[in-house]
C-alpha cells in the first residue's frame, strides 16, 4: 500500500545535497568535491571487477568531470602561486590516470588516484579540525595541502 517512491526520495536527496551545498564553506565545498571523486572511483573500480564496463565508463567520466571542472577549475593560480600551478598538474595526472584505467580497465590506476586524492582530502579536513584560520576563499592553498601536493607531485608527475 505505501510503496517507496523512488522519485521522491531522489528529490528529496537533492534537496538535502543542494542545500548542503549551498551552506558550506569554500573548504567544505572541496572536501565535497573530493568525496565525488572518491566515491565515483571507487564505484567504477566495483564495475570493472563485475565487467560492467558502460556504468564503469560513466563513473569515470564523472570522477574526470569533478575533477577538471570542480577542482581544476576552482584553482587561481594567480593567488596561489607555484602550489595552485603543482596542484593542477597534479589534476591533470589525475585525469590522465583515470582515463587510461578506463581505456585499459585498470583498477590499480584507479587506485593511485584514490590515494592521492585521500590524502589531499585528509589535509583539507585537518585544516578545518585546527585551530589555525581557515582560508575563506579556496584560491588560498593552506600550508597543510601544500604538504600534500608537494610530496606527491614530484612522484606523480614524472614519466
Amino acid at each position: 500500500m505505501f510503496g517507496l517512491n523512488q522519485h521522491g526520495i531522489n528529490a528529496y536527496a537533492k534537496v538535502g545535497l543542494e542545500t548542503g551545498v549551498h551552506a558550506a564553506s569554500p573548504q567544505k565545498l572541496i572536501i565535497m568535491l573530493y568525496d565525488g571523486v572518491i566515491t565515483a572511483c571507487y564505484s567504477a573500480i566495483g564495475n570493472m571487477q563485475r565487467k560492467d564496463f558502460e556504468n564503469k565508463g560513466i563513473l569515470l567520466s564523472k570522477a574526470i568531470l569533478i575533477i577538471e571542472s570542480g577542482l581544476r577549475l576552482s584553482l587561481d593560480k594567480k593567488a596561489g602561486g607555484e602550489i595552485a600551478e603543482n596542484l593542477d598538474a597534479l589534476y591533470a595526472y589525475m585525469s590522465t590516470r583515470l582515463t587510461m584505467a578506463n581505456i585499459r580497465n585498470q583498477p590499480e590506476l584507479v587506485n593511485e588516484v584514490i590515494k592521492l586524492l585521500t590524502e589531499l582530502k585528509t589535509a583539507w579536513e585537518t585544516i578545518g579540525s585546527s585551530q589555525d584560520a581557515v582560508p575563506e576563499t579556496p584560491n588560498i592553498i593552506p600550508r597543510q595541502v601544500a604538504v600534500a601536493v608537494n610530496r606527491n607531485i614530484a612522484h606523480y608527475t614524472k614519466g
